[in-house]
């Protein structure tokens, strides 16, 4: 059966703001080709913490000698091993079991979104699922002209205590439950909420939702669920 096609909108647009990334989703309808997301800054995708300093420069220019009898040593403190990507997504209550793929920005500092809505978006530049800490965020349209309605179309009937279920690249499944179901007005966003990358691991689920709104192109909301990790 052919599927149903909703008003072409804008992409998500986003910003970078307080060392954080943070969108702002204006739109969640996919265009052919499809929109791509205000600019946004570029960042390190996973920040490594600093090192520890090695011996300042002495008052000639150069590096101050170790001490007699002591062996010197490389300070710098090993990159950590950055978290496997999601590669799959499962909401069983909904019947969303879709394909995870990495998202950063384009070359004009666009961030990129999946064009076929049966896709979801994880932003690469913030934290992963399985993380220690900070907002995991996956993110897609609810519609494209390509394959019709998507699975996030079914955000806005998930209920608090439904189980979901991240896949990462090493075969990893990280569950999470239910905690918050929110349809929440564009301009009213807690971008710094969403996107926090310490405080505790949570899941955000992110598409659009309300009213359409033919004048501007775009829906008056954004629904968006958060889950906790169950430790399964």
């Amino acid at each position: 059966m052919a599927r149903r096609h909703l008003p072409p909108t804008r992409a998500l647009a986003g910003v970078l703001a307080g060392g954080l990334a943070a969108w702002l989703l204006a739109g969640c309808t996919s265009d052919s080709p499809p929109r791509t997301a205000a600019t946004v800054s570029s960042a390190p995708a996973r920040p490594a913490p600093a090192g520890t300093d090695a011996p300042g420069p002495g008052p000639t220019g150069t590096a101050a000698p170790a001490p007699p009898g002591i062996p010197v040593r490389d300070a710098t403190a090993p990159a950590p091993t950055p978290a496997p990507a999601p590669v799959r997504l499962a909401v069983p209550s909904q019947d969303i079991d879709m394909a995870v793929v990495p998202v950063g920005v384009e070359d004009d500092g666009s961030m990129q979104i999946p064009a076929d809505a049966d896709e979801a978006g994880w932003y690469r530049y913030g934290p992963a699922p399985g993380d220690d800490e900070g907002n995991a965020l996956l993110a897609a349209h609810v519609d494209s002209r390509q394959t019709g309605i998507g699975p996030f179309a079914a955000l806005r009937d998930v209920e608090v205590g439904a189980d979901v279920r991240v896949t990462t690249a090493d075969g990893t499944t990280h569950e999470y439950r239910v905690t918050r179901v929110e349809k929440i007005a564009k301009d009213q966003a807690p971008l710094d909420l969403w996107f926090a990358r310490t405080g505790p691991p949570l899941l955000r689920l992110v598409t659009c939702g309300g009213a359409w709104h033919a004048d501007v192109g775009h829906y008056a909301d954004n629904v968006v669920v958060t889950a906790e990790p169950t430790g399964g």
